[in-house]
């Protein structure tokens, strides 16, 4: 303030004929004294007297003060009957309904801009999981009500919430000592490495006392490596018995601050103080050489008792940090900047400094000091170090803060780095601005960045689980389910590919699927089609072999209707078999399962009616038996075409009701397109398969009951061997088609029919061909009177 006031004066350009001067009173942090200082100002010099004011030389333009909110609040009560500005450097006054219209300008940028910066800030270095300190004060209270939403929508998270408290008498010692006690175990005892911390100047005090807990109180909680986040209000400052403290808990802290400049002029300044001249004019100077040199005056020593004499000579930059700064801090450059406010008003000298008559016009003075805020909210200027200087609509500076790095060193010298800053034009959520490469941290981080979170990220592929009874911060990390992916860190829910796409083995990435179905040029549909050719050639082969000895025993005993509707029917099936192979359609879906059905139940149909021939032949051989006008044609022609017809029906009913159809399956194989046919109704195919097997199941009985009858008219051995073979084979088919998926499904019905075909045709046809081509001697019907014998 005096290096301002001496540069304006000095300045012929500023205010003309006019001299500033200044008074400086102390509040002792107490409203009572607040409000005496602040009447003193109205008053004549020295005298207590309100609303008189007989020196119209000495006029008060404004106030500047003072760094704590609740005394800001205290000062405007009484200037805001006079509309007398008050420039405020500390934090904003707390307003109410009563309070609302108070006059005062703030040289400190809007707190909305500082509580973005803390949560750009702590997104910024990812400190997710953090501890909150605040002083025991409405502002705080207010500062948590804006904060604790914000953070909770941002997904940041608190372990606690402690206010500090002022100690303001002896008799509260004890209580602030164990509340010290509390505060630092959980401090020191937690895993939160980032402290967000909202106070004052009293603030600096208690953190300066917290690190010596443990040497007062026995506390075994070890010590341990901490950020400070800290607001712009809170100062470097130290209380008369903190001069030789150490000041190592605040190394590595970050703070924001109000934006300040280095002047040179300003450091000569203070390097020309000298308290023995200057004693008269400025009793403060005199005072705080005496705390800060710990000495006296020698015309102030009032007894024996040998102390150290001030010379006047002391160097100020001797002096540690928290004593005395020889640049200007935030705070002291805001001071700066309101005092070239006030003095760019020249409306002061036309308007208020020759006209102002307390005793005659009072009202005038409201008028004119209204002016006053008037031209105050329009002012802007440069300063001498090249910055402008402006206000908004609602008295509060233009201006951004500073990020500072504090860093302590051991012999309790201090420095403040500036390591970025928090813009006010850029959107607020973009103003943040920060240099990680220029930051010191706490010596006990070894230089790493520090991580304050609740849990470990979950990294893609994973996702987040709250745990119960935790803040959202802690967490397990489970992995996507199937068919969903995570691409980034923490993610609360997983999701789920695009149904062309499948995720990866780790579920952090989601791939085009492949299209899919058997066809003949990959390795099993060809050895499929394969196989279905070589069973229609044996078949044909056998067919021909039956034709070719038309005529012969061994032909003729085993019914050649049958036995030709037989293998027609087998080389359909094995035929069949090619309907599944290839690009579903709409033709090979519709003829698949019903060709297959039914070629399947004319030739089980087949069996059926050459098991009861061989029967009713054995019992039409007995004297006096009536089964001789049951053998013959018309019987077995019936049972094959009865039988084919129930299952023609089943088919008929399918198809008309709910037929196949080409379909695309997108979930059974999680990374292919499988190009299908669906049955349309699950239930009339498993009715196809159902009567079937039924067919086949009475076949097999049949058989079985007649394996013992005399070989010459007997097939049934080798019947029951065939109707084994095809049950075993498809009663494993139904848990082999229903576990397979995509194409296999395919497969297994594929391979299904042609082992059932193939075991019919093996079992029941290859003793006769061994017979007819190899052992034609055995082809005749004395051979099999005699062996019937």
């Amino acid at each position: 303030m005096a290096f301002a006031i001496k540069e304006i004066n000095e300045n012929p350009q500023i205010l003309p004929n006019l001299t500033l001067g200044f008074y400086i009173y102390d509040s002792y942090d107490n409203a009572q004294r607040t409000y005496q200082a602040t009447m003193l100002f109205l008053s004549s010099v020295e005298r207590l007297i309100p609303n008189y004011c007989c020196n119209v030389h000495n006029n008060l333009l404004s106030v500047v003060g003072g760094l704590d909110a609740e005394i800001s609040l205290h000062v405007s009560t009484i200037l805001d009957i006079y509309k007398i500005p008050q420039l405020i450097y500390g934090s904003a006054p707390l307003m109410n309904e009563q309070s609302a219209e108070f006059t005062f300008y703030q040289m400190v940028p809007p707190d909305p801009l500082q509580y973005t910066g803390i949560v750009s800030l702590l997104l910024h270095f990812r400190w997710t999981w953090i501890g909150i300190l605040t002083m025991d004060n409405d502002q705080s209270e207010k500062f948590l009500q804006i904060m604790i939403p914000v953070f909770y929508k941002r997904e940041i998270c608190y372990s606690f919430i402690e206010k500090i408290g002022k100690f303001s008498d002896i008799d509260g010692l004890y209580d602030m000592l164990q509340k010290g006690v509390k505060i630092y175990n959980q401090v020191m005892g937690s895993n939160i490495n980032a402290f967000v911390i909202y106070g004052e100047s009293f603030t600096m005090i208690f953190l300066r006392w917290l690190q010596y807990i443990p040497s007062i109180e026995n506390i075994r909680t070890k010590a341990k490596g901490i950020v400070w986040i800290m607001t712009a209000q809170i100062e470097l400052t130290a209380s008369a018995f903190q001069h030789s403290w150490s000041t190592e808990i605040i190394h590595g802290a970050l703070s924001f601050s109000m934006p300040s400049a280095y002047l040179l002029e300003f450091r000569s300044f203070v390097a020309k103080q000298n308290p023995i001249f200057s004693r008269k004019e400025n009793g403060f100077i005199s005072q705080f050489w005496q705390d800060a040199f710990n000495c006296v005056f020698s015309d102030e020593v009032v007894s024996d008792v040998p102390e150290d004499i001030c010379t006047g000579a002391e160097d100020l930059k001797s002096l540690p940090a928290p004593i005395f700064e020889i640049d200007m801090t935030g705070h002291s450059y805001s001071i700066y900047n309101g005092i070239y406010a006030i003095a760019h008003l020249h409306i002061c000298d036309n308007l208020i400094c020759q006209k102002l008559l307390c005793f005659y016009l009072y009202g005038l003075i409201i008028y004119l000091f209204a002016q006053l805020h008037y031209f105050l909210r329009g002012v802007s200027f440069n300063n001498s170090a090249g910055d402008q200087i402006s206000f908004d609509q609602n008295g509060i500076v233009r201006a951004g803060f500073d990020i500072i790095n504090w860093i302590a060193f051991p012999n309790k010298s201090f420095l403040r780095v500036k390591v970025g800053k928090m813009d006010h034009l850029p959107p607020p959520d973009q103003g943040l601005t920060i240099n990680d490469d220029l930051i010191t941290w706490h010596n006990l981080f070894n230089q790493v960045q520090p991580i304050s979170i609740c849990t470990e990220s979950c990294y893609p592929g994973f996702s987040k689980k709250v745990k119960e009874g935790k803040p959202f911060c802690c967490y397990d990390c489970i992995p996507c389910p199937d068919g969903s992916i995570s691409t980034k860190n923490d993610k609360n829910e997983c999701f789920k590919c695009k149904d062309d796409y499948y995720p990866n083995t780790r579920k952090d990435f989601c791939f085009p699927k492949i299209v899919s179905f058997l066809t003949y040029k990959e390795p099993l549909g060809l050895s499929l089609a394969c196989l279905a050719h070589s069973f229609s050639l044996v078949t044909v082969l056998v067919l021909g072999i039956f034709v070719k000895n038309h005529n012969t025993p061994i032909v003729i005993a085993n019914n050649r209707d049958l036995t030709y509707i037989l293998l027609i029917s087998l080389l359909l099936c094995f035929f069949s078999a090619l309907l599944f192979i290839g690009q579903p359609g709409k033709v090979t879906c519709f003829l698949q399962q019903t060709t297959f059905g039914m070629v399947f139940s004319v030739a089980v149909s087949s069996i059926l009616a050459k098991t009861i021939t061989v029967i009713l032949a054995f019992m039409a051989t007995k004297p006096g038996s009536r089964m001789r006008k049951w053998v013959g044609k018309k019987l077995t022609n019936s049972i094959v075409v009865s039988c084919s017809l129930i299952q023609a029906t089943i088919c008929t009913l399918w198809l008309s009701m709910a037929p196949p159809f080409p379909d695309v399956d997108m979930v059974s194989v999680p990374e292919k397109i499988v190009l299908q046919c669906n049955e349309g109704s699950v239930i009339m195919f498993y009715c196809v398969l159902g009567y079937m097997g039924f067919l086949a199941l009475i076949s097999f009985t049949t058989a079985f009951l007649a394996r013992k009858l005399p070989d010459s008219f007997n097939e049934a051995k080798f019947i029951t061997f065939s109707m084994l073979v095809f049950c075993s084979v498809w009663l494993s088919f139904v848990p082999a088609y229903l576990s397979s998926k995509g194409k296999y499904m395919v497969a297994v019905e594929i391979f299904s029919i042609l082992a059932s075909g193939a075991g019919l045709l093996i079992c029941i046809f290859l003793p006769k061909c061994y017979v007819i081509v190899l052992r034609p001697e055995l082809n005749n019907r004395e051979q099999l009177i005699r062996r019937k014998e």
